[in-house]
C-alpha cells in the first residue's frame, strides 16, 4: 500500500526554520519524482519544489527559491522539505505527493498530476 507522510510542521516566527519530512512506503520511491505543495485558506495548492528521480534534479518555486532545500534519504525512504528564513506567507498545510502510475517526473507532479499524496502537515509563520 502505497503511503506518504508528512511531519514537521508547527509554529515558528518571522525568520525561523523548520524541516518537514515526507516518509514514503509501499513503493520504490527512488523512482519517482516527489513534489511538495502547499495550500493556504481560501488561496489556491501551489507547487513549492520537486525532486526529480532521474538525476536528482530539483525545481523550485520562485517563492522559495533560496530559502527552501529539497533533499532525500535513500535509506530511510524520506524527502526533506529545509525551509530557512520563514515569512508569514509561508503559512499553508504543507503535503508531499508523487505519480506512481504515470511519466512521474517534476514537470507532471508540478502541474499537479500527481496520485499519490499524504494528509499534509501544518506550518504557521507567525510572530
Amino acid at each position: 500500500q502505497v503511503q506518504l507522510v508528512e511531519s514537521g510542521g508547527g509554529l515558528v516566527q518571522p525568520g525561523g526554520s523548520l524541516r518537514l519530512s515526507c516518509a514514503a512506503s509501499g513503493f520504490a520511491f527512488h523512482d519517482y519524482a516527489i513534489g511538495w505543495f502547499r495550500q493556504a485558506p481560501g488561496k489556491e495548492r501551489e507547487g513549492v519544489v520537486c525532486l526529480s528521480s532521474s538525476d536528482d534534479g530539483t525545481y523550485y518555486a520562485d517563492s522559495v527559491k533560496g530559502r527552501f532545500t529539497i533533499s532525500r534519504d535513500y535509506a530511510k525512504n524520506s524527502v526533506y522539505l529545509q525551509m530557512n528564513s520563514l515569512k508569514p506567507e509561508d503559512t499553508a498545510v504543507y503535503y508531499c505527493a508523487t505519480l506512481i502510475d504515470g511519466d512521474s517526473t517534476c514537470v507532471t507532479v508540478l502541474r499537479g498530476g500527481y496520485d499519490y499524496w499524504g494528509q499534509g502537515t501544518q506550518v504557521t509563520v507567525s510572530s
